[in-house]
Order: structure tokens, then sequence, then C-alpha cells
């Protein structure tokens, strides 16, 4: 229940469209109830009429049920038209919704989650929730809407055929659903589960299709897929299975209760206290009014999976973030030295401290080399100064201003970064570049280029700076692919220049271009190189090493 009012108080921005919706669905419910309870009455009428026993006026019954059935097609397509509205304007919302509390994890939180899987949470989990409102909402309180207002218009004409139809809709709108959605809970909790955990070693088997097939594992990963399908489908089967048993029910709950209204009426008739067409009227507006409930048991079962869904998402957006924003950011600093005071970082409480009493100082336009091995802490360094980690012990200023005073974003406003494993996005060059600098100018890119050592390159390539990348920029070489990075820092130009493993990978020739290129981008930049590659370091004049987060020594080259 929890879970479920969290989710009601999502909808509130598109709250008019979905209040519509849900008014024309009780508009075309009544019209279609109406117009089957009224078509009942005004043939039987006509048919004692011409036998001499009862006078009927014609005209008014005969446009009653023209207008009722107009407003049954205009109102339908209008409740279809606008419900589905609301629907994608609540994805929508949701979408952003989701985003906002997203990008606070990153990249620290979402380490814990598969790729694959947290794709899973943010394309089908959140699609999942359109069910709140078009399959749970609003044929909820559109069955509520109309109940009342079919109930109160039968009890009118008879009491006892109202409290048939009233018990009747109880069981078929509320206990079946109950039933249903108890059943079906447990197996949609599940499905869900499976579902998300599917895609995500589908996503892996796709990343690492070339090593299944050298290893010759493809068959083996292709049958936990298959066997995971068959769990899913073994799900689904129990899903139908509860839906067949419910919409099984329902019919005979249906033709139960019209029977019943029958009983109770034709007493009636029979002593001249209701009228004949009366009865023809009742049995067919009984049987129309498990329209108003007919959404019912699909909504209940929706609302198994819906909130797994839910859930899964609010796993997400209520973890807190590794690094808190300032209440309160202070003033930008005005030079862009580096100082590290007694620095001390741990990744979990429960591990072993990643940083450890780590202490330097980098002057404005400085540069440091930081050496060590794999996991000695080194990469730590940048994450620390990026604000993507929060450290639990000492200090750490740029320009004399404490970071954890500056927000996130700002902080990286002021850092460029070449890392081992830069982004490239599956687009044009052009674009790649411009993520550091939208507005950039065909000259400014080119310049940018140019000082990163590929602008001759990219300029013999067809389409020049519109040539496609390609996905990871597996359409460049790795050396390629390393100075469009540099040239993308080129272009963001920001005082503090961060290194990480900024030539690993590379060939001899590759390694010299971008060194040569780096060269020419650390000048006048406050620059942080970390490698275990002595030929980076070649000019820079201060360098220590960490081993297991620890500066071990210093040197100078």
């Amino acid at each position: 229940m929890r879970d479920f009012l969290r989710l009601l108080r999502l909808l509130g921005p598109s709250w008019r469209w979905q209040a519509t919706g849900i008014l024309l669905g009780v508009l075309v419910i009544v019209s279609n109830v109406g117009l089957l309870a009224l078509s009942g009455w005004f043939i039987a009428g006509m048919g004692l009429a011409g036998l001499g026993l009862l006078r009927i006026e014609y005209f008014l019954p005969a446009a009653a049920i023209r207008a009722l059935a107009i407003a049954r097609a205009l109102g339908r397509y209008l409740e279809r038209l606008v419900t589905h509205e609301a629907t994608f304007r609540l994805l929508s919302d949701l979408r952003v919704w989701f985003y906002i509390r997203l990008e606070p994890l990153a990249p620290a939180r979402l380490q814990r989650h598969r790729a694959g899987d947290l794709l899973s949470r943010i394309r089908a989990d959140i699609d999942s929730l359109d069910n709140v409102y078009l399959r749970v909402l609003a044929p909820s309180v559109t069955a509520l809407l109309c109940t009342v207002l079919i109930l109160g218009f039968l009890a009118r004409i008879s009491t006892g055929a109202a409290l048939a139809d009233f018990l009747g809709l109880a069981l078929v709108g509320l206990a079946l659903p109950l039933a249903a959605f108890r059943a079906g809970r447990r197996s949609g909790r599940q499905a869900v589960a499976l579902r998300g955990q599917l895609r995500a070693e589908i996503a892996d088997t796709v990343r690492g299709f070339e090593e299944l097939q050298v290893f010759g594992a493809m068959e083996r990963q292709t049958s936990r897929h298959e066997a995971a399908y068959a769990q899913l489908t073994a799900l689904q089967r129990r899903e139908t299975l509860v839906e067949a048993a419910a919409g099984g029910a329902a019919l005979f709950l249906v033709q139960a209760t019209m029977l019943a209204a029958l009983v109770v009426s034709i007493p009636l008739a029979m002593a001249r206290t209701l009228p004949g067409p009366d009865i023809a009227m009742i049995a067919l507006l009984v049987l129309a009014s498990f329209d108003a409930v007919s959404g019912l048991p699909g909504a209940y079962r929706a609302l198994g999976q819906t909130l797994a869904a839910a859930r899964r998402i609010f796993e997400i957006v209520d973890t807190e973030p590794a690094v808190r924003e300032p209440a309160q950011e202070a003033a930008p600093p005005t030079g862009f030295d580096i100082t590290f005071r007694h620095v001390s970082l741990r990744y979990d409480d429960a591990e072993a401290w990643a940083l450890r009493d780590v202490s330097f100082h980098i002057p404005a336009g400085g540069a440091l080399g930081v050496m060590g091995t794999t996991g000695s802490g080194k990469t730590s360094l940048g994450n620390l100064l990026l604000r993507f980690w929060e450290f639990q012990e000492g200090e750490i200023l740029v320009g004399g201003v404490p970071i954890r005073t500056l927000s996130g974003d700002t902080m990286r406003s002021y850092c460029a970064v070449i890392a081992q494993q830069t982004h490239l996005f599956n687009t044009s060059i052009r674009e790649n570049l411009r993520i550091a600098r939208p507005a950039a100018t065909a000259a400014e890119m080119e310049r940018a280029l140019r000082d990163a050592g590929i602008l001759d390159e990219v300029r013999a390539m067809p389409q020049g700076l519109d040539t496609m990348v390609g996905e990871m920029g597996t359409r460049l070489s790795g050396g390629q692919a390393r100075r469009v990075a540099i040239a993308r820092a080129f272009l963001k130009d920001a005082p503090i220049l961060i290194l990480d493993e900024p030539t690993e990978g590379l060939d001899a020739f590759s390694e010299h271009i971008v060194i040569n290129a780096l060269g020419r981008l650390k000048q006048g930049r406050t620059t942080l190189l970390i490698t275990h590659r002595s030929q980076a370091l070649r000019d820079i004049a201060q360098v220590f090493e960490l081993e297991r987060g620890t500066v071990l020594c210093r040197s100078k080259t």
C-alpha cells in the first residue's frame, strides 16, 4: 500500500488529463448501459403497444437512443485520445523524475548495478508504471462512479434488483480481482525480477560475443538464456491460468446476477406494480452494468507487476548519493592549485582504505605524476577531485577553497579528463566534440583537432567532422579515439586536467603522438597525471608512487 500511495503521488503533474479521461470513461459506460437498457425497454414497449396492451410515446425514447449511441461513439474516441495522452505525459514525467534522481547517484552508487539491469529499470520498469493510471486507477475510479450511478437508478425501479446487482458487481469487481491479485502477485513479482535479470544477461552476452565464440562458450550461455526463458514462460502461463479462471468465474456471476434480478422483478410485474417493459430494461441494465467493472480483474492483475516494477525503481531513487552537495555553495576559487591534506578514503565501511593519509600540493599550472600498480589507489585521486566519491578524513582544496563547499557540477566544470576508457558516443566526431562545448564552431573544432594531432586524419575521412565513430568509438583506432578525447579537452579549456592512464593500450607510435598532444594540452593547466608507464612522465617534474593507498616514495624527474 505504501508503494501504491507513493505511485499515486507521482501522477500529479498531468492530473487534469487523467481526470478528464476518467470522466469520459464514465460517460462511455453510462451511455452504453443506458443505450442497452433503453433499447430493451423500447422494443418490449413497442411490442406490447402493437398488441394494444400499452400506450407508449415513440419520439422521445427514439431520440434518446440515438443520442446515447452518438455519445457512446464520440465518448469512446475522446476517452481513448485523452487517456493515452495522459499516459504519455505520465511516462514523460516519470522518466524526467527518475533521471533527476539518478544523476546524483552516478557513478558511485550505480556501480553496484549491472548495466543491463539498470537499462531494464530505466526503460521496461518505467514503462510498466503507466499501468498505474491506464490499467489500475482509471478503471477503478470509473467503476466506482458508474456503480453508484447505475445502482442509484436501478434502486428507483426495483430495490431487490439493485441489491442483486450490487452483490454481483461486488463479487466480479472486487472479490474476484483481489483473489486474482493474490494468486498472481508472487508470479508477477518473480516475472519482473527475472525479466530484468534476463535483459542484463543478454546485454552481457552481446558485449562479450567475441570472447564467448573464441572460448566455445556460446552454447552454454545460450542454454542459460533458454532456461531463463522457460522459467519466464512458466510464470506467464501461471498468470494466464489465473486470468482464465477469473474470466470464467466472472462470466458465471454475470449470468447468475441477471437471473437473480429477474427472479425478484417478475413477481412485481405479475402484481402489476412494475410495468412489463421494465422487466426487459432491468435484465439488460444488470447485464450491461458489468461493463463498469470489466476492467478491474485486469487492473488488479497488472497491479502486482506494477508494484514490483515500482519497488525496483524506488530501490534506486531511495539510495543515498555518495557525495552530499553543500547547502550553500562557497565563492569560486580565484586560483587552481590543488592541495591534499592527510586525505583518507574507503569505498565501504567494511573495505580496506583505498587511500590512507595522502598529502601533496600541485601549484597552479604545475603537474604531478602518480605511479603505482593496479589497485594502488591512483584513480581514486581523480574520483575525489571530480566529486564522484566522498573522502572520510582530511581535506582537499582547490585555490584554497575546500571542495566540499563546492557543488559537484561546479567542481567538474573546472576539470577536463582524459582516461583509458574515455567514452565516445555512437555519433559523429562533430557531435562528440560538442559535448565539451555545444556552441563550438567548425573552426574551433578544427583548431582543437589540430592541437590533438588528428586534424589531417579527420580531413582525410570521407565525411570529415561528420564521420560516425561507431559504438564506443569502434570505427576509430585506439590512438584516434584517444586523440578525439584530447581534442574534446582542448575545446573545454578547463583549468584542471586529470589524465588517468591516457596512453594505456596504445602501440608505441600512437603513444608517441598522444604524449606530444598531451604535452600541448598540459600547458598552463594544473595537471594530475595517473599512470604506470614511465614514458608518460618525461616532462613531469614532481612524481610520487602509491602502494595500497599510501604514498610510498616521492621523486623529481
